[in-house]
């Protein structure tokens, strides 16, 4: 349990959940005006978020370097949020309230014995001995933010401002594949082809070849066959590998310019009815 001895140390901690999954950081603690006792804390869920989740600090337990509360994560970010400068009304303490089932602010509920819910810094010392348990009953809430000023401590007080933390995040932007597919398409080739024909020739009878020709009968009948040839065209195909495709990726660097508001304190000195500024 926070008490009044340990809640200094988790300002600005890691706040995470009952299952042990980061929710955000500490920025404010709300405390019971009249025991001082701590019953908040404002956490900050998001990198550039001006608004705080409220979750109470009744089961929380402050190890090492952070926060353990008894509440699951998302039902913190659900939570109702108040502005970074941490004023509360009274319609957004019984939203708290009922939203994590601690009942309402409302006078039916003030047999408690606690007076006003104050919300400072938590850096007050106290000699409170009202357990946090307390929470109904409450009249009002007003927030003073993270100080070190108060009635039991110095005459210091705190200006604080806030800092941009920027980083990057890998994200997936899109997928490549190679895919393959077969496309027919028609090729014309043009092959020289032989083919053989017939010829009839005739020759005079001379005295070289009248010898061939009266050898025989003198009439007779007869044939002579005579083979032609011809060459066709033969088709045929093969599949042969004609080249290699992969996909590469490489990493390119851009610059990109992020804006974002930021706000700063700043505090006034009131001498004698002059107000002076300290910037």
């Amino acid at each position: 349990m926070i008490d009044n001895d340990t809640v200094n140390a988790i300002f600005d901690t890691k706040v995470v959940d009952e299952s042990g999954n980061k929710v955000g950081t500490v920025k404010q603690v709300y405390l019971e005006n009249a025991t001082g006792q701590p019953l908040f804390a404002s956490v900050s869920t998001g990198l550039f978020g001006t608004s705080e989740s409220f979750v109470p600090l009744q089961d929380a337990t402050f190890t090492g370097d952070e926060l353990r509360v008894g509440y699951d994560k998302d039902k913190i970010k659900d939570a109702p949020r108040v502005e970074a400068d941490g004023e509360l009304s009274e319609q957004e303490q019984d939203r708290i309230f009922d939203y994590y089932g601690l009942g309402t602010r409302g006078t039916d509920r003030t047999d408690t014995g606690h007076g006003t819910t104050g919300a400072v810094d938590g850096r007050y010392g106290t000699d409170a001995t009202d357990t946090a348990a307390d929470y109904t009953g409450t009249e009002t809430t007003e927030a003073a933010g993270q100080d070190t000023s108060g009635p039991n401590t110095d005459d210091a007080m705190t200006r604080s401002e806030e800092r941009l933390n920027v980083g990057t995040q890998n994200v997936q932007t899109g997928r490549a594949r190679l895919r393959k597919h077969i496309v027919t398409e028609q090729q014309n080739v043009t092959v020289p082809v032989q083919h053989e024909e017939l010829r009839v020739e005739s020759e005079p009878i001379t005295d070289s070849n009248v010898g061939d020709t009266l050898d025989g009968p003198a009439l007779s009948e007869e044939e002579h066959e005579v083979t032609l040839s011809a060459e066709r065209v033969v088709v045929d195909k093969e599949t042969v590998p004609v080249e290699r495709v992969r996909v590469g990726k490489e990493t390119v660097t851009e610059q990109q310019q992020v804006s974002e508001d930021v706000a700063h304190e700043e505090i006034d000195l009131d001498e004698d009815g002059t107000d002076r500024a300290r910037s």
